[in-house]
């Protein structure tokens, strides 16, 4: 993954990390991504949080339209991965202590 973190990368990186309005951010995320890709990317965000619940896969599914794929990619991630999912399930937990 050191090839992905670009200068290119790293900017974005900074702009995302400096921006702190939900307003800026949506419309950065409106130009910068489709419709599709921001419901995707906000489909498995979902899948993470249940999966991190205990859901099943079918349970899971049924609850937010995602594939057995979509699914077992993001348990992978979860399990595997940078930590990425957990930094934000993280975050959605404090944000519901409020």
């Amino acid at each position: 993954m050191t090839d992905l973190r670009t200068s290119e990368v790293e900017s974005l990186l900074d702009v995302l990390s400096a921006l702190d309005d939900k307003d800026t951010l949506f419309a950065l995320m409106e130009d910068l991504f489709t419709i599709r890709e921001i419901k995707e990317s906000s489909q498995r965000l979902a899948v993470a949080r249940l999966l991190d619940q205990g859901r099943s896969y079918s349970q899971i599914a049924e609850a937010t339209g995602a594939s057995a794929t979509t699914i077992a990619r993001v348990s992978k991630c979860l399990g595997y991965g940078s930590g990425g999912y957990r930094a934000a399930l993280d975050v959605l937990a404090e944000l519901e202590e409020q």
